[in-house]
């Protein structure tokens, strides 16, 4: 776990209304960043990748396996107050933003715990900024903006009202999801569809080269 800073993880106040979240920023320490960024897996295209269906190296598997190891987990159980032991885990990767990127959500009703882990060195953009919210319908009724800059960790429970998007961005724009989730069978149900809707942005955009 050297690559990752639990100490300010459990030292981070969880915050409760409207839901419960915290925000760590440099949670992935200085010294694993730049591996873990050499070795991020290269992503051309826009949407949410299985991490099953990438290839990447050594820097960047190490901070899967810190994130799916016990001692983060029991970190979680902890700040959250959640029995986390048995729960099936799933993994997803992010490398661009595309104009349907953003939209203000909740999560699936089958996640438990999202881990957003941000792993872009700088970020000046207006855009991209992942906002918390308090509304479903207003993306300006923010909670909280988070920069998504290089080791932010955004941690959150899922609820019916854990409302969050971010404005407009198109481009290179880096993030890791970590979800514990309710069961296998919507872990196989959302890697399908991610690698379907990878497929299916894959051949569109060879189509349009080809055009």
């Amino acid at each position: 776990m050297d690559g990752l800073d639990l100490a300010a993880f459990r030292a981070t106040p969880l915050t409760r209304e409207p839901f419960h979240f915290l925000v760590v920023p440099a949670f992935v320490k200085p010294q694993a960043r730049a591996t873990i960024n050499t070795d991020y897996p290269r992503i051309d295209s826009p949407g949410s990748f299985p991490v099953t269906g990438l290839t990447f190296g050594a820097g960047f598997q190490g901070l899967l396996d810190d994130l799916r190891g016990p001692a983060f987990r029991a970190a979680c159980e902890e700040k959250f107050d959640i029995d986390l032991g048995g729960r099936t885990t799933m993994i997803t990767v992010r490398g661009r933003c595309g104009t349907r990127d953003g939209n203000i959500h909740t999560d699936a009703v089958s996640k438990i715990i999202t881990v957003l882990i941000y792993m872009n060195s700088s970020w000046e953009q207006p855009g991209g900024r992942l906002r918390l919210l308090r509304s479903a319908h207003d993306i300006e009724d923010v909670i909280l903006e988070v920069p998504p800059v290089e080791g932010t960790l955004v941690a959150f429970r899922r609820s019916d009202n854990s409302y969050h998007g971010h404005k407009l961005f198109i481009g290179p724009r880096r993030v890791i999801q970590f979800n514990w989730v309710t069961n296998q069978g919507f872990r196989r149900r959302e890697i399908f569809r991610h690698r379907v809707s990878a497929w299916m942005k894959k051949t569109l955009s060879i189509f349009r080269r080809s055009a």
